[in-house]
């Protein structure tokens, strides 16, 4: 429904731990309408440049709090909500170089009605800037 909304440019960039480049995060929201607990977000699978990121390597931060994206059907609780982004973080050592990159979402909700549920998915080229240690 809301596919086109799912990758936010603004929020593409690589993050850095102790003066060394870790990985990449990405914003995304939703394909659904309406908020959800996190143990109603399935499987999210990305692709950079047509190589997909293993789940063990990804993050989501929601509301503050952090967790593995394999472990989201562990949350009743937690809720993300229609329109908030989820920042998603890739660990990656030297992270990506700068320039465009072709980044594909595909994510799924596992809604009651749904028989099965259903997917959402967005493709978008992303420009990454240049990036500078804070220490240089």
């Amino acid at each position: 429904m809301f596919d086109k909304y799912m990758i936010v440019e603004k929020d593409f960039k690589n993050v850095e731990d102790r003066g060394k480049v870790t990985g990449f995060q990405l914003g995304v929201r939703l394909p659904y309408y309406r908020g959800v607990v996190l143990s109603l977000v399935g499987e999210m699978q990305i692709a950079v440049d047509g190589e997909n990121v293993p789940t063990e390597q990804m993050t989501l931060t929601m509301n503050g709090k952090k967790f593995p994206l394999g472990s989201l059907e562990d949350e009743p609780v937690e809720k993300w909500e229609f329109g908030d982004i989820g920042i998603v973080t890739v660990a990656k050592p030297g992270g990506l170089t700068p320039g465009e990159h072709k980044v594909e979402l595909r994510q799924h909700m596992k809604i009651s009605y749904v028989p099965g549920g259903f997917w959402g998915q967005d493709a978008k080229t992303l420009q990454l800037a240049s990036y500078r240690l804070s220490n240089e």
